[in-house]
């Protein structure tokens, strides 16, 4: 968890991320298309990924992958991301962290 917490620390946008799933690979093209620049970490490809992953399991995603935290908030997973964006909620919330102007 601590490692989680150094990992979103002081960035306004991170995602959680494996290349190999598609719903990560829509989530980042939402955020890049919107002008967002995320820091994402592929799980799959740093060195104790699978470490990182439990410990989101134990937040309480699942999946575990994307996993989005705007303004060191956890937001949830690819259905918390979209809902937000269908109910207009998300570009507010990411103007509010300084994700976008």
């Amino acid at each position: 968890m601590e490692k989680i917490q150094k990992m979103i620390s002081g960035k306004p946008v991170v995602i959680f991320s494996n290349n190999s799933c598609c719903m990560s690979h829509t989530i980042k093209t939402l955020f890049l298309d919107f002008g967002v620049n995320p820091a994402i970490y592929e799980l799959d490809e740093i060195s104790r990924g699978k470490e990182i992953e439990n410990a989101l399991a134990l937040l309480g995603c699942s999946p575990t992958v994307p996993v989005v935290f705007i303004g060191g908030q956890l937001v949830g997973g690819a259905n918390q991301v979209m809902s937000l964006h269908l109910n207009r909620s998300l570009v507010p919330m990411l103007k509010r962290v300084g994700a976008l102007i």
